[in-house]
Formats: structure tokens, sequence, C-alpha cells
């Protein structure tokens, strides 16, 4: 089964920091990001930048809208697809990314969102 994880952070409190630091703590990512993908189950892993655009269907034509879109001070920074056989390997696996493992991101409201993808489609 394949599960989309979302990693979200209030970029607020990131942005209040200064860029070394941030750099800093960064770079404590890169050895959990590698103990999560040398699990073999990451298919995708992305970060994301803030731009965000949205299209609706409005009266029969498409418009499109700036966002961020969400009511909430937190926004999607990252997303990956792991692959695993039920929910608590999802957990599991998903609990090795650096969003879990780095301490300092409790203080940027950092944390993962997972979802059981029901189709995927890849031409490869």
């Amino acid at each position: 089964m394949i599960f989309l994880c979302m990693g979200y952070f209030i970029p607020e409190k990131m942005d209040a920091r200064p860029n070394a630091e941030i750099e800093t703590i960064m770079s404590e990512c890169q050895p959990h990001l590698e103990k999560f993908y040398e699990t073999g189950k990451v298919m995708i892993d992305a970060g994301l930048e803030l731009e965000t655009k949205s299209l609706r269907r409005v009266n029969g034509k498409v418009t499109v809208t700036d966002g961020p879109f969400t009511e909430t001070k937190e926004l999607i920074g990252s997303i990956f697809l792991i692959e695993a056989e039920e929910m608590d390997e999802a957990i599991q696996l998903a609990s090795l990314h650096p969003t879990t493992q780095v301490s300092i991101g409790e203080e940027f409201g950092w944390r993962i969102e997972i979802r059981p993808v029901h189709y995927f489609k890849n031409d490869k």
C-alpha cells in the first residue's frame, strides 16, 4: 500500500530565526534522512516552495488564485510517498523522517500527516 505523508511547519517561526541557524538545523536533518531512505520504502521525497496557486472550475471556466489557502498558520513544506503494508508500518516509517527526529522542530510546529493513497499511476 502507498501512503502520502505531508510535512507541516509554521513559516513565521522559522523565518524569525537567522539563516545561519536554519542552515545548522537543516544539516541536523541529513543523518535522519539517510536512515529514512535506507529503509528502501521511500518512493518520493520532495521539499516544497511557499508559492501556491489554486485552480477551480467556476461557471464552466477554470480560475486561478494565489495562496496559501489554509486558515491555519501551518503550511505544507514537504511531501513524501512511502510503501507500507498498513498504517502502523507507515507510522513507523514516517517517524524516521527528520520532522519527528530533530528536537528543534517542535518549536517550528513540524508535524507529519499520513494518508493512505487509493489510486496511484506511474508511467515510468
